[in-house]
């Protein structure tokens, strides 16, 4: 369904395997909004076969294969190029995960709030618990073709090829169970105090159940940011 909205911002913070990617297409699909991941943009930056003489690159993606946070300054950057082009569009951005370190938030919630005024930027957390991150990341397939995640039930654990595409299905080295806890680490020392400097500046925080089914959750969701948007 494609419910369109006066364009706005809405942003989904949760643990890896909190499913807010998933959630941020539905929405995506429910808004007609543009869904922005910033962890696509990154990985396409990469691998980029171009870049790979990029000594910037080269220690972008090591930080990245290892679970850990990508250089603040460098995300940020590519993310505000990507607000101003989408804003020029007239279009409405749905973020999972995204500003995710302090110095981010810093730098690119005043362009939101610039370019689509704060009243229309609207936040929300979906909790799982750290086990239940280890389990969904650590079973999590992707499309090498297409970029879209996979999630794992007893139908979909032995696909190995993308039934949106046929692309072929991969693990990615960040989904490897000690990269996991990596990125556990880096959410909760380094995305949590985001939280913190939200709030302070009045930004009400939703928090959403995840650990119910993706249909319930997106249930929940949709119902929230409908009440919110009208």
């Amino acid at each position: 369904m494609n419910k369109e909205k006066q364009p706005s911002i809405i942003i989904f913070y949760g643990l890896p395997g909190s499913g807010k990617g998933t959630q941020a297409e539905r929405a995506s699909d429910y808004f007609g909004f543009k869904h922005f991941n910033t962890g696509w943009l990154i990985e396409k930056a990469i691998n980029d076969p171009k870049n790979q003489n990029d000594p910037i690159i080269q220690r972008e993606k090591k930080l990245f294969d290892e679970g850990t946070l990508c250089t603040p300054e460098w995300v940020a950057e590519l993310v505000k190029k990507a607000i101003v082009d989408l804003h020029s569009q007239k279009s409405g951005i749905i973020f999972s995960g995204s500003p995710r370190t302090l110095y981010e938030v810093k730098e690119i919630m005043p362009l939101m709030e610039e370019l689509y005024g704060r009243e229309n930027i609207y936040i929300m957390e979906i909790k799982i618990k750290p086990e239940t991150t280890i389990f969904r990341n650590s079973n999590r397939k992707i499309c090498e073709k297409c970029s879209k995640p996979l999630i794992y039930t007893p139908e979909t654990k032995n696909l190995t090829e993308c039934p949106l595409c046929g692309g072929k299905l991969i693990t990615r080295t960040l989904d490897a169970p000690e990269a996991i806890k990596v990125r556990i680490k880096e959410y909760t020392e380094r995305t949590a105090p985001v939280f913190d400097f939200l709030k302070q500046n009045n930004y009400k925080i939703t928090e959403i159940d995840g650990e119910l089914t993706p249909d319930e959750v997106a249930e929940n969701i949709l119902r929230e940011l409908d009440n919110k948007l009208e």
